[in-house]
């Protein structure tokens, strides 16, 4: 019976490894499809910048109840898996609660700090379930953006649904086997009793060994298969910024947040026209390509790895005045969007040996509409908000570079503006010499 169970266990982790390369390859491969961007400066602040905001959750404080329910959800994921471990050896060889001779009376205070922490981890899913569906949090209703209808709001609530099935599975495992213990049924070896499920022992206490061994097994089954088909799901899911989140923040922009990233063919040119460089004769002309962004293969692998660490938290968007003023423009769904295309040309691929076909498809027009563009006022206030230092706004600045610099396509006033920048060297319709005219009557 062992060995059926080992050669079960050894096929549903196999199945599972082979799933989740083969998805974290399509990934990847989406996120190389864009621009080369040099983020190997400055390791030391790099790596700082990632252990306070990814590994030690410093944005999510912003809102402190919020913030702590979040990080024990955050560390009971971390630190349960330990235990997990411990589950996946024991299918692998056969055994039961591997560690407990070795560990001794320690293993039973792990085994009860494990269980705090799956408590823990149930009731806050409870709350945020109740917020969502009950209280209903302005930034998390559909019915408020529209982002978020049909599959992202489902995602979200399968999921906290799924971590409370698997939290209540461990409680019940435990509890199943702390009461074979005690009745001396082999294999079950005597760790002792633990605190949170040994209030579910009353309710199991009548049951005879079969079935407290069958529960147990099922509940052992249902926790392990859970977690194998969680690490999967979150892949397709929002909840891929459980991974994504260290190397996004360790890779994100170290430049002032109000800093703009000039296009360096454009500055070159400039300051070759108001004298402050001299052109080289011998150089051959650069070969630009496009100004600006049209679609996920113009920006750069970093705004890619953003789409896919996006925590559709909604942050950016109720912070965003253009949104609270109730223009077009949503930061979150910037976001999403730009991951929908990726989803898109992912699936393109995997369907042409790898390659992608062209579509007739594009981020700007099919997927992010002009008008959402045209409303930001580039504030940062969304890249402030973001908790794993993701910037909307920089996707926003290059689709909107080659909306106006490849399309002509700038609002009347815009140009107006643009042209008296040219000549005036001001957003201003009056001559440089009359610019401080305001000053004459000041005594």
């Amino acid at each position: 019976m062992h060995l059926i169970q080992q050669l079960l266990f050894a096929v549903a982790l196999g199945i599972t490894a082979w799933l989740m390369a083969k998805r974290v390859g399509i990934i990847k491969k989406t996120i190389q499809l864009g621009k080369a961007d040099d983020r190997t400066d400055h390791p030391d602040q790099r790596l700082s910048t990632m252990l306070r905001v990814a590994f030690g959750q410093k944005k999510m404080f912003d809102k402190p109840v919020v913030g702590i329910m979040h990080f024990v959800i955050y560390a009971g994921f971390l630190l349960i898996n330990l235990e997990v471990l411990e589950i996946v050896l024991d299918g692998l060889f056969g055994t039961h609660r591997l560690f407990a001779p070795y560990l001794g009376s320690f293993y039973t205070v792990l085994i009860n700090f494990f269980e705090f922490l799956a408590f823990g981890v149930l009731v806050v899913c409870i709350v945020f379930l109740i917020r969502r569906n009950i209280l209903k949090v302005a930034r998390l209703q559909p019915s408020r953006h529209r982002e978020l209808n049909g599959w992202p709001a489902l995602d979200a609530n399968s999921i906290l649904l799924i971590e409370s099935v698997l939290m209540i599975a461990i409680l019940s495992m435990n509890a199943a086997d702390s009461i074979l213990q005690k009745r001396g049924v082999e294999h079950y070896y005597p760790a002792g009793d633990f605190l949170f499920s040994s209030l579910l022992q009353p309710i199991f206490s009548g049951m005879s060994d079969g079935a407290l061994i069958a529960l147990e097994r099922g509940a052992w089954w249902a926790h392990i298969l859970g977690i194998f088909a969680f690490a999967i799901y979150v892949t397709y899911s929002k909840h891929l910024h459980i991974f994504l989140a260290f190397p996004n923040t360790y890779f994100a922009n170290l430049t002032p947040k109000g800093e703009m990233h000039n296009m360096p063919e454009v500055t070159k040119e400039v300051k070759i026209m108001l004298g402050l460089e001299q052109p080289d004769n011998n150089e051959a002309p650069a070969e630009i390509g496009r100004f600006g962004a049209k679609d996920v293969t113009d920006l750069s692998w970093k705004n890619l790895m953003d789409a896919y660490s996006c925590t559709e938290c909604g942050r950016c968007t109720s912070a965003c005045p253009a949104n609270i003023t109730g223009k077009a423009l949503s930061p979150r769904k910037i976001m999403m969007d730009t991951r929908d295309r990726l989803e898109d040309i992912g699936k393109n691929m995997q369907a042409n040996g790898g390659e992608f076909k062209e579509d007739g498809k594009s981020l700007l027009g099919d997927y992010i509409k002009e008008e959402e563009i045209l409303a930001c006022t580039t504030c940062n206030a969304c890249v402030q908000e973001c908790p794993v230092l993701i910037s909307p706004l920089d996707i926003i600045l290059q689709l909107r570079r080659y909306k106006i610099m490849e399309e002509a396509q700038a609002p009347a006033s815009w140009n107006m503006m643009f042209g008296n920048l040219e000549n005036n060297q001001a957003p201003w319709k009056f001559s440089p010499s009359d610019r401080f005219n305001w000053a004459d009557n000041i005594k």
